[in-house]
């Protein structure tokens, strides 16, 4: 499940994640992506983590995709979360794309939302 998070900052995708992501979420966020880089930004992720298992097998697929369209697109990303596949997979995005991938504890969302300026 994806709950966006209102944002005053035009070039954020801001949202809290739970459970898995379906095709529908990740089409939901591509359009998001679209929105922003129509107007020549780089767009910015901000991801809290909360019980988040990963993605169905569509929903894993449909990222894959999406990425592979817009990773020139991407500028910042901070990932929050618990769990130590999470660190890991903000590690492999940080190394795999062109933009700076970080993985903050829960505990220090406060220095993510700096880091990304929420």
């Amino acid at each position: 499940m994806i709950q966006f998070i209102d944002t005053k900052k035009e070039n954020l995708i801001a949202a809290k994640l739970s459970g898995k992501l379906n095709e529908e979420n990740l089409k939901t966020i591509h359009k998001q992506i679209h929105r922003i880089i129509d107007k020549g930004h780089k767009v910015d992720f901000y991801f809290e983590m909360e019980d988040f298992e990963g993605y169905t097998i569509k929903g894993f697929w449909e990222d894959i995709k999406t990425d592979v369209a817009h990773i020139k697109d991407y500028g910042k990303i901070a990932f929050v979360g618990n769990e130590k596949w999470q660190e890991w997979a903000a590690k492999a995005t940080d190394f795999f794309t062109g933009s700076e991938a970080k993985y903050f504890e829960a505990k220090n969302k406060e220095q993510a939302m700096t880091w990304i300026n929420l």
